[in-house]
């Protein structure tokens, strides 16, 4: 149920009856539960038009909007403001229809074709803390938008073409005589080194990692043969990763780098045929003046180098007329860190331009901020290096199994084993996906993996006690009664969270802003806590009528936190 929507509804029908069309619909929840659960802030705006104070629109208004079957009172405050105070027995019914709807009473969206860029990692090496962001936010909103009926297409823009593959693949071809290539490359990390030394210092083999460029680029046989077991191998240490992370993607959906090579040539042909790319100190330049400095200089988009070669803008170019050409995509979502978002716009610029896309797709650049360190930089290792992804996750675990270990709790080393996997990964991705993608945050074991306050663990938990909740009442939630009866203010305020949940989703899949769920999910199992405490389900006099209801409302709270948690990609627990 989308409760906004459905009051933007009555109150549009309502202005359109005073003769009001056109007119911006402002509704919005409210901070403050004295002020009801929902307000219209429209009537100052409409003043000027129909020449009358606001608070004598609102009280119109009021006398005129058709709520009696979902308000239990409006009334107008301030200038102008109306409230809205949700009906109890309304509540109810739609608490009892969210419960027995599989969809927890979320409809689906008109489908849409997405696109979505994300986790590209640098197949040259292994994945390290920097593409955490980007893995797991792009998959979360990847899940929402499949989940309200969107056909979304995964696209992993690996970085598997280069010039510094020629380094690696003259290496690779030299250790190939001294062993298997998984052995060689079982640490991608130390080959990367090994093959940058020799670069830098031996003699003769930059001129040999030069040749292997043009080889590959070439497409000989035994280069490109090389290349490919080189790839296989880099895609397995993704794989990983994905699967520790309960990321969703496989290798069907790598679209890397490569993929566009045979098309990098036509793109610059086509943006100088079009006047759109011209040539500047040999290399070949399109000149932005909607970007111009402070001084009028147009920005520098450069799409061809001096000697021939591409960029990231050229594959970036190929890759837009890929997805709205090929793919037909009418969004397309690319997940990266903030420093690319000025990149991203002159793309956008320089390909609706050439016409890569149609005027109605959009392009969507969803820049992220940097994780943290204590000391406020940019995660590293105790001696400075670069820390490696997978270590990081099997840290998390490992210091999750010993939080779980400490707790009282009946869990046997199988189990344990299992909880201290599913919440050492939840606390990780959640305390990322919980931080507004825009901004940077700073990693700390200590508040990610605590069990109060908005963490995985602690939604966990609360998920957990709902579950233990129903094993001592005796209760199946699969069958249970639903026939809720919303009395007690804990039990309103608790299902007006419950039935926000679609608003929420439809702002993830809008904004690309998993934060939004995170919170929500938080508020929901910090109303049910409240509520648990107020309301009691399991105690002597209690009604049963009382005591069903209570339960039934406690089984929303449970699927609403199961789903939410797993569009996320955090896996709940029966026990922990």
């Amino acid at each position: 149920m989308n409760i906004h929507a459905l009051l933007v509804n009555r109150f549009t029908e309502a202005l359109q009856e005073m003769g009001v069309e056109n007119a911006p619909v402002p509704v919005s929840r409210s901070a403050r539960p004295e002020f009801g659960e929902y307000q219209f802030n429209g009537a100052m705006a409409l003043a000027k038009e129909l020449r009358q104070k606001p608070r004598d629109i609102a009280e119109k208004i009021v006398e005129t909007v058709k709520l009696d079957d979902i308000a239990s009172k409006l009334e107008v405050a301030g200038p102008g403001f109306i409230n809205v105070h949700l009906n109890d027995a309304w509540l109810s019914n739609q608490c009892e229809l969210s419960l027995t709807d599989p969809r927890l009473g979320i409809a689906k969206s008109p489908e849409q074709n997405i696109v979505v860029d994300y986790s590209s990692p640098n197949l040259a090496k292994e994945m390290h803390v920097g593409h955490l962001r980007t893995t797991i936010i792009g998959d979360a909103v990847v899940k929402v938008l499949e989940f309200l009926g969107h056909n979304v297409i995964r696209q992993n823009h690996m970085g598997d073409w280069g010039t510094q593959f020629g380094m690696l693949l003259a290496h690779l071809s030299d250790k190939l005589q001294e062993e298997v290539a998984e052995t060689a490359l079982s640490d991608l990390e130390d080959f990367y080194r090994e093959a940058k030394v020799r670069f830098d210092e031996e003699e003769g083999f930059a001129d040999r990692a030069r040749e292997y460029v043009v080889k590959l680029q070439g497409g000989d046989a035994q280069c490109l043969a090389l290349w490919e077991k080189f790839i296989d191998v880099s895609i397995a240490h993704s794989e990983e990763v994905y699967d520790k992370l309960n990321v969703s993607l496989t290798r069907k959906d790598i679209m890397g780098e490569s993929a566009y090579n045979e098309d990098l040539a036509n793109v610059i042909s086509d943006l100088k045929a079009k006047g759109i790319a011209v040539e500047d100190q040999g290399a070949q330049v399109v000149f932005i003046p909607e970007l111009a400095d402070k001084d009028g200089n147009p920005a520098v988009y450069i799409v061809q180098k001096s000697g021939g070669g591409y960029l990231y803008a050229t594959t970036d170019l190929a890759a837009m007329r890929y997805r709205s050409g090929k793919l037909n995509a009418d969004r397309t979502l690319i997940l990266t860190d903030a420093r690319q978002a000025l990149h991203f716009k002159q793309t956008e610029i320089v390909g609706r331009k050439a016409g890569f896309m149609k005027e109605e797709q959009t392009y969507e650049h969803c820049p992220f901020g940097m994780m943290l360190g204590s000391d406020g930089k940019p995660f590293k290792t105790r001696t400075g290096g670069t820390v490696k992804l997978v270590e990081l996750l099997d840290e998390a675990v490992e210091r999750a199994g010993k939080l779980i270990a400490e707790r009282d709790n009946d869990l046997s080393e199988a189990e344990l084993k299992e909880v201290a996997r599913k919440v050492g990964i939840g606390a990780v991705k959640y305390a990322d996906l919980s931080k507004n993608r825009t901004t940077d945050y700073m990693f700390n074991w200590d508040s990610m993996l605590s069990f109060e306050g908005n963490t995985a663990p602690y939604l966990q938990y609360a998920y957990t006690r709902v579950k233990s909740l129903f094993r001592k009442a005796g209760v199946d939630m699969a069958t249970m009664p639903v026939d809720i009866n919303i009395v007690e203010k804990q039990e309103h305020a608790l299902a007006v969270l419950l039935m926000q949940f679609e608003e929420v989703i439809g702002m993830v899949s809008r904004e690309a802003t998993p934060h939004v769920l995170c919170t929500y999910l938080y508020d929901v199992a910090s109303a049910f806590m409240t509520f648990y405490e107020a309301c009691p389900m399991l105690k002597d006099g209690i009604e049963p009528a009382v005591r069903d209801s209570r339960l039934a409302l406690s089984a929303l709270v449970a699927k609403t936190l199961e789903k939410g948690l797993a569009l996320l990609g955090i896996e709940t627990l029966e026990k922990m």
